[in-house]
This record gives structure tokens, C-alpha cells and sequence, in this order.
């Protein structure tokens, strides 16, 4: 992902948080369903457009334990998996 580009989640899209703080993602258009963890919920929450993944990594250090140093990076292969799956773009 180039950085400081702003991503937003596909709006078909749904996203369905379970009683453990995990949830699963759906595409009704291709039939796809992938399980999230927690991290991975705050993340896709923060996909509105308005953040890049820089901003997401921000705002997850101050809620979550133990973020580790790279977690930009692991957010940006998260990110850049969900835009090759068309769960998520990038703002223009």
C-alpha cells in the first residue's frame, strides 16, 4: 500500500462480530467469508476513507496490549489482502 493513502471497506460488505469479539466478513456478491480476530475487527472498523494505515497503527497502539513494533507492516499485509479479495479500496 502507498503510504498515506486513505482505504475504505466495500460497502456490500458485511461484517458480522460474534460474541467473542470475533467476526467474519462477507461478500454476498462473490460468496467469500473470512474469519476476523479482534485486531483485525478494530482494524476493519477503521477503514472509513478517512485513515491510512499509519492512522489505523495509531489509534491501535492506545487500545490494544503488546502491539508489536511492526505492526504497520503486519497491518499493511492485512490491508493489501483485503484489497486483493475486494473487501477494501482506496479513497480517490
Amino acid at each position: 500500500m502507498e503510504k498515506g493513502k486513505k482505504v475504505v471497506a466495500n460497502p456490500i460488505v458485511v461484517l458480522r462480530e460474534e460474541f467473542d469479539d470475533w467476526a467474519i466478513l462477507f461478500n454476498p456478491d462473490t460468496g467469500d467469508a473470512f474469519g476476523l480476530n479482534p485486531v483485525s475487527v478494530f482494524i476493519w472498523k477503521h477503514l472509513n476513507g478517512k485513515n491510512g494505515v499509519d492512522d489505523i497503527v495509531k489509534k491501535l497502539r492506545p487500545c490494544c496490549k503488546g502491539v508489536p513494533y511492526d505492526a504497520d507492516t503486519h497491518t499493511n499485509k492485512f490491508v493489501d489482502d483485503l484489497v486483493t479479495k475486494g473487501m477494501a479500496g482506496y479513497e480517490i
